[in-house]
């Protein structure tokens, strides 16, 4: 089964504090996960600033700056990963490093049906 693993934290803490895992930690241990198999994607996104907001309604399409919502923790990245099951995708999540300065949210991937 598939599990998204959605990494979140204050970016301006994210590379501050003691415990801020380094990039070269990041990329070992997403190598780690994808020499195991269970690695389908992984991307870390750029900062919040950078995003673009889009919704339609009634027909007509508006752009934001930013994010949806202001929050005091932002979308860092994700690791889109295979597990047998919750607990195998939790056990991976455990693992991410950012775990530590922030949070990683695991949902399961529903497949869309033609």
């Amino acid at each position: 089964m598939k599990y998204l693993c959605l990494v979140y934290c204050d970016e301006t803490l994210l590379h501050g504090l003691p415990e801020s895992p380094a990039d070269a930690e990041c990329m070992a241990y997403a190598n780690a996960i994808h020499d195991s198999g269970r690695m389908l994607a992984a991307e870390a996104l750029k900062p919040v600033q950078t995003a673009t907001t889009v919704r339609v309604r009634g027909g007509q399409t508006s752009l934001t700056d930013g994010p949806f919502a202001e929050t005091k923790e932002q979308l860092a990245g994700f690791y889109l990963v295979e597990a047998r099951d919750l607990n195998e995708a939790l056990n991976i999540a455990r693992g991410i490093p950012a775990a530590r300065v922030g949070s990683v949210e695991v949902r399961p991937v529903r497949e869309l049906q033609p």
